[in-house]
């Protein structure tokens, strides 16, 4: 396990760093949504556009410890505010274009946030805000231009050096129940801890070309699109796709361009698994990985047989850094549908109600032990929740709230959310495994399952099934659905009740909301 020093800064300390070694080095290569525009920009040439822009900041009056809204679609300016913000030692608070006006007012008065960073789009839903405001794209008066300050801006610029335990990030939560709750990191725990994230799972070395096709407003975007794949001095491939995913167009990309590194969530993959993926060749991806939900086995040989690599799974979330996995590296052979190992330094349990570890086969709360402290990685609080903040840390452990198995070669096997699961007639069920089987059929577009309340059983399970296009919503459908997923599972897990819906409710990350479909049951 690395050890965090008294002062740490990512940007002067590791992008630096590569700016120095491989100054010619590309890290960043930008294309335009059409194709019709690319940009690259080096590490040396990064660095400069970022001290400018820390200048600017700065003489604006953004200070060190603020914490500064950033809501960009993904272009370059994305990347040089997000290293120049952690230059300067401001927090970032990195959010999702697709927010609404109602999201970004409850984030800035959650935040007590006084200064942010959009374009056109997202300054007018910040109605009301009079704090510092930096526009990428053309400006008013009363408005800071990013384009302008990155052309006039000092290329020198020099603060106090940035304390390790300082706050360094903060992201909300994408919250499958209740309100989303502030995340915060510190510069060196987390700004340090993404290194094993960048060599062991993404397995990234400088000659790469990493893409990560998930938004910039949620912690996967630290994961894999700055934190990782810069440790390892890789090029960030960006393509600014619309809000969208488009499987015809990914695959495309993936054929014109020398990508090498690939990272997408389960739902992507499983889309170019559906959408011609034999047709397309990918003659440079060497590196495949997929994180937020589990994947499903026939995805994971579907995607393997037509392009010869595995996926490799990992697990963790906003408050922590990747933390089991399927390692390339450590040389265990991927098992389709498990989560892998935990990852090395980390010592990743299963425990009970009464925090004892449980053993292999059975079920337990996914858990990561402090030993003598918090590991390298994991989030210092939730901003204003000391409560909540008390809840996750408990004795020796930080209890992550996702249940699992472990089997006796030490694979870990999700089951779900600690509220998910499902318990009915003295058994308990987890809804992946549910739901994994009825994906299997070939008419099932996208499900979710929940426990329903019943008073013979405690509970039942219901499944909401969004049919694929040319399937009807029958009864025969139904009886299909249930004998289908009778051969999969055991009898009491499959689903007593299905109701077909056009479409399940969903973060804004992509997961799927079972504490609203709970509460219809209700």
């Amino acid at each position: 396990m690395v050890s965090v020093p008294e002062y740490f800064n990512f940007a002067t300390d590791i992008f630096d760093g590569w700016a120095t070694k491989s100054p010619g080095s590309m890290a960043l290569w930008w294309v335009s949504e059409e194709g019709t525009e690319e940009r690259r920009f080096t590490f040396a040439e990064l660095r400069e556009l970022s001290i400018r822009a820390a200048s600017a900041m700065h003489y604006s009056g953004i200070k060190v410890g603020q914490p500064v809204l950033l809501v960009l679609p993904r272009r370059p300016e994305w990347w040089i505010a997000m290293l120049a913000l952690i230059r300067l030692g401001a927090i970032p608070v990195p959010c999702t274009p697709q927010l609404t006006e109602h999201d970004l007012s409850y984030r800035l008065k959650e935040g007590d946030i006084r200064a942010a960073i959009t374009d056109r789009l997202g300054a007018s839903k910040l109605v009301g805000f009079e704090g510092i405001l930096w526009i990428v794209g053309a400006s008013y008066a009363g408005e800071h231009n990013f384009a302008e300050a990155l052309a006039h801006a000092a290329p020198h610029f020099s603060l106090p050096r940035t304390r390790a335990d300082a706050p360094g990030l903060i992201y909300f939560t994408s919250s499958t129940a209740g309100h989303p709750k502030m995340v915060v990191h510190t510069h060196g725990s987390y700004g340090l801890g993404h290194e094993v994230t960048g060599r062991l799972w993404l397995n990234l070395r400088p000659q790469d070309i990493h893409w990560n096709t998930s938004d910039l407003g949620w912690a996967k975007a630290a994961w894999s699109s700055f934190f990782g794949p810069w440790h390892c001095g890789a090029c960030l491939f960006v393509w600014e796709a619309g809000e969208v995913f488009s499987a015809s167009r990914t695959m495309d990309i993936l054929s014109r361009y020398p990508i090498t590194s690939l990272c997408s969530p389960p739902t992507a993959f499983r889309m170019m698994v559906s959408r011609g993926l034999a047709r397309h060749k990918f003659p440079h991806l060497r590196h495949c990985v997929t994180a937020g939900e589990p994947l499903h086995p026939d995805v994971f040989t579907a995607w393997k047989k037509a392009t010869g690599l595995p996926i490799h799974e990992g697990y963790g979330q906003t408050e922590t850094v990747i933390l089991l996995g399927h390692f390339l590296s450590l040389g265990f052979p991927v098992k389709p549908g498990s989560l892998g190992h935990p990852t090395p330094g980390y010592d990743v349990q299963l425990v009970d109600e009464e925090l004892q570890p449980v053993p292999d086969g059975e079920e337990g709360e996914i858990a990561v032990c402090l030993g003598a402290g918090r590991p390298v990685g994991l989030f210092k609080e939730y901003w204003g929740c000391p409560e909540q903040t008390r809840q996750s840390f408990r004795g020796d452990w930080y209890l992550t709230g996702d249940r699992a198995t472990r089997d006796a070669e030490g694979y870990f096997w999700f089951v779900g959310r600690k509220d998910d699961v499902i318990k009915s007639s003295g058994y308990r069920i987890g809804p992946y495994e549910v739901e994994s089987a009825l994906q299997a059929h070939p008419a099932v577009q996208d499900v979710a399952v929940v426990g329903k309340p019943d008073k013979g059983r405690g509970q039942i399970v219901k499944a909401f099934v969004v049919l694929r296009s040319g399937n009807e919503p029958t009864w025969e459908m139904k009886q299909t659905l249930q004998d289908h997923c009778k051969q999969l599972v055991a009898s009491y897990k499959y689903p007593r009740e299905i109701e077909f819906v056009s479409m399940l409710p969903k973060t804004m990350s992509g997961k799927t909301r079972r504490v609203e479909l709970r509460q219809r049951e209700k």
